[in-house]
């Protein structure tokens, strides 16, 4: 294992991550403002020797770290927003904001950040270039990250871009990552379906959407089974259907809301001209219409290789070989971090957070309400991302 500071002082910080990652739990915020956050992060970083920049759009702030040596720049960044959730974990520490959760681990990544701050600080000396820590709201739908980078917060680009993600079922302190696309991106499809309204005893005297819907939702299913490639795939979920307003009224209109996931341009243009064409078509079929709105959302998220071979080594030389796993394909789901990634090579990387003595098979996921992580992991994560800054900034990804 690699000779570095890191590892044993990340245990020795924990205590203070912990009591920060605890404080951001009690109280969740969503949204691109998250102002008692902001506060908490600005109080934990007080006194280190860091440029703090702010922007217009958000309660974001990057804090920038100079070495001695004016050569590479990375970037390390943490989420702070919550989600419109209400809590059913039973800790001491539980959210006091009814409503508001951290149910996505944004705390701990948020917390995993300062301790890293702290970390790199105290080793100052060894740095061969910059250090920007990006502490970003927004992420779950606010697209936060693209907001701080239309406010020149990173500007000048940074040479190379890192994340962690908290795994609550993944094993214990288990590093994963994968070159290539990561995560998915994710679209809103909204689809208005419209006929003609009347008696619910009489449906030969209307032309009733609601049939047409339940039709379009089962060949979406079969469009996305029979035209899309598994080697490059898509998810279509219609989560909501919305139709009238009572059981003896046929209505004029039915609404399908659902969300597209894909792994890269062309299947996403793909999808999004197929499921237009099936509601245009079905509608036709049965003489109604069909109007199809997408609303564009994340990007793909994709890895440099070369910042994963990093990552690799990194976790492997302080952790062991076994701390480290390639993952064999994508998550479906989506992260803001794409647009970063989209500017600047880096890589986003899970970190298993399952409780050591516990089965990480059955433990709650992210976004449940029950979701919770084994908090010694947050030293683990600090000590990665401040090895990894050190190494890019004194080695690139290895070029001679």
């Amino acid at each position: 294992m690699l000779e570095t500071p890191y590892r044993a002082d990340a245990e020795e910080l924990l205590p203070e991550i912990v009591s920060l990652r605890r404080a951001i739990h009690r109280e969740p915020e969503i949204g691109l403002q998250t102002p008692l956050t902001h506060d908490k992060v600005l109080a934990a970083l007080e006194g280190l020797p860091l440029e703090i920049r702010r922007g217009p759009s958000t309660t974001g702030v990057v804090a920038v770290l100079k070495g001695p040596d004016n050569g590479r720049t990375v970037l390390l960044r943490g989420d702070t927003d919550a989600l419109p959730m209400q809590e059913e974990t039973g800790l001491d520490f539980a959210s006091t904001i009814p409503g508001a959760m951290h149910a996505c681990g944004h705390d701990s990544h948020t917390a995993m950040l300062v301790g890293a701050a702290k970390l790199l600080c105290a080793n100052r000396d060894r740095l061969a270039g910059t250090v920007m820590f990006m502490f970003q709201p927004g992420e779950e739908g606010w697209h936060g990250a693209r907001h701080m980078l239309e406010d020149g917060l990173l500007d000048p680009l940074p040479d190379a871009a890192f994340a962690l993600h908290v795994l609550p079922n993944a094993p214990h302190g288990l590093v994963a990552g994968r070159g290539g696309p990561l995560l998915a991106s994710a679209d809103k499809v909204k689809i208005w379906v419209r006929g003609s309204g009347g008696h619910a005893s009489m449906p030969h005297d209307a032309m009733d959407p609601v049939p047409v819907a339940c039709e379009l939702v089962t060949a979406i299913h079969t469009f996305v089974t029979r035209q899309i490639p598994i080697s490059d795939p898509a998810v279509v979920t219609i989560g909501k259907i919305e139709a009238g307003t009572t059981d003896n009224v046929i209505p004029d209109t039915a609404f399908l809301f659902g969300t597209m996931r894909t792994l890269s341009p062309e299947t996403r243009a793909k999808v999004q001209a197929g499921l237009t064409r099936l509601a245009e078509h079905i509608a036709a079929a049965h003489g109604l219409t069909a109007t199809v709105e997408f609303v564009k959302g994340f990007p793909v998220t994709i890895c440099d290789p070369r910042a994963v071979a990093l990552g690799s080594d990194t976790a492997k030389s302080l952790f062991g070989d076994d701390a480290w796993q390639t993952m064999a394909s994508p998550i479906m789901g989506a992260e803001d971090f794409s647009y970063v990634l989209e500017k600047v090579p880096g890589a986003m990387f899970f970190l298993g957070a399952a409780h050591e003595d516990a089965d990480w098979k059955k433990a709650e996921v992210l976004h449940s309400t029950r979701m919770v992580i084994d908090e010694s992991v947050m030293a683990r994560g600090a000590a990665l991302h401040a090895q990894i800054a050190e190494r890019f900034l004194a080695d690139g990804f290895g070029e001679a």
